[in-house]
């Protein structure tokens, strides 16, 4: 898309989204954008009817950009503006939603439509759902505009000491734990602003209420199997075996046990059927354990980490087996393949339950 393409104002975006709603409805349905508004204070009203003459009613707030930050205040509003009117409900309007702004959308029930054609609208009473996907990226971001992501190592140390420790923190603080410049650190947190995920107090201390939605949001940028190296191998006597020789051997070059063998310490769901593990030297800790190359039926998977926070406040279990620190085994389980993101669920349950015990 071209920068001329992009809707200039809130108007412009109101109008654009009232087109590509009319434009998806099932045959027989109409939508109208509303010129009249009951409140001036809403953005707009798109009125939908349904084939039998039924309808309702979207009010509609329009926004240029919307992040994180601001859906809890647009979910109050606009159940507020909707409150007035008789079968009414909420919608976000903006020239572009961002995949993790639309996922908190969803969780917060409100209905949203972007520029590119992202959409998610549901009603009751007449019954409909539409959702349709746009772009992914931001079409018309600036040069100077900052990035949605958590890549990169300086993120990925971020979270992890967010993750990990409990409390609130300044941006000194962060840098020592974390181990990350001050830039680094500045930007980082200005971005988990923007998405909701942390807030700055009065005195300047940075504060993550939701360490979940933090992980969630982190396994939608790093991955276990698409960012690190990873070889594939099978341990000839299966997995228990395995697990007894990494606990029997002294010197090892670090590693790092993950997934649901790991899991398993806190919260076993499933026998493990495949072992995930960080090592600094592949080929060394494949034949300390007797693994052998294969290309298909591997049972074990070793990673080449990509940043070695992996190896940070590991856990030794009373087998003297090396264990990722849980805030890392569960996002690994979250991009993990099979069943994994099952296991991760368990986890995560086990997490919220034992807070104490984990969390520094």
């Amino acid at each position: 898309m071209e920068e001329s393409d992009a809707p200039k104002n809130e108007a412009e975006v109101m109008r654009r989204g009232a087109a590509i709603l009319a434009e998806r409805l099932p045959a027989g349905w109409a939508a109208r954008l509303v010129t009249t508004v009951p409140d001036r204070r809403m953005d707009g009203v798109i009125e939908v009817m349904a084939p039998d003459g039924a309808s309702a009613t979207f009010v509609v707030e329009a926004k240029r950009t919307v992040e994180g930050r601001d859906i809890e205040a647009l979910r109050e509003q606009l159940a507020r503006y909707a409150g007035t009117l008789p079968n009414a409900r909420g919608l976000v309007a903006a020239r572009y939603l961002s995949p993790p702004v639309r996922a908190r959308l969803t969780e917060e029930n409100l209905s949203y439509i972007d520029a590119t054609g992202n959409l998610s609208i549901e009603m009751s009473s007449p019954g409909l759902f539409i959702s349709d996907r746009g772009a992914d990226r931001d079409p018309w971001r600036g040069p100077g505009r900052p990035r949605g992501t958590l890549k990169g190592e300086p993120a990925a140390r971020i979270v992890r000491a967010l993750a990990d420790f409990t409390g609130a923190w300044t941006v000194r603080g962060l840098v020592d734990v974390a181990r990350v410049s001050t830039g680094a650190a500045y930007r980082v947190v200005d971005y988990l602003e923007r998405e909701g995920m942390a807030t700055r107090q009065p005195d300047g201390q940075i504060v993550v209420q939701d360490w979940v939605r933090l992980l969630r949001r982190w396994g939608d940028d790093y991955g276990f199997v698409r960012d690190n190296q990873i070889t594939r191998w099978i341990a000839p006597r299966g997995l228990s075996d395995l697990v007894r020789r990494i606990a029997g051997l002294e010197g090892q070059a670090p590693y790092a046990v993950s997934g649901t063998l790991a899991a398993a310490e806190w919260a076993a769901y499933a026998p493990a059927r495949l072992a995930m593990i960080y090592v600094a030297d592949a080929e060394k800790m494949a034949n300390l354990w007797g693994l052998r190359p294969v290309d298909a039926g591997a049972n074990v998977m070793l990673a080449g980490p990509v940043f070695d926070v992996v190896f940070e406040r590991s856990i030794t279990n009373k087998e003297g087996v090396v264990l990722a620190a849980p805030t890392q085994v569960v996002v690994d389980l979250m991009t993990g393949p099979g069943r994994s993101p099952n296991e991760a669920e368990e986890l995560l349950e086990w997490m919220k339950r034992n807070e104490r015990s984990w969390r520094n």
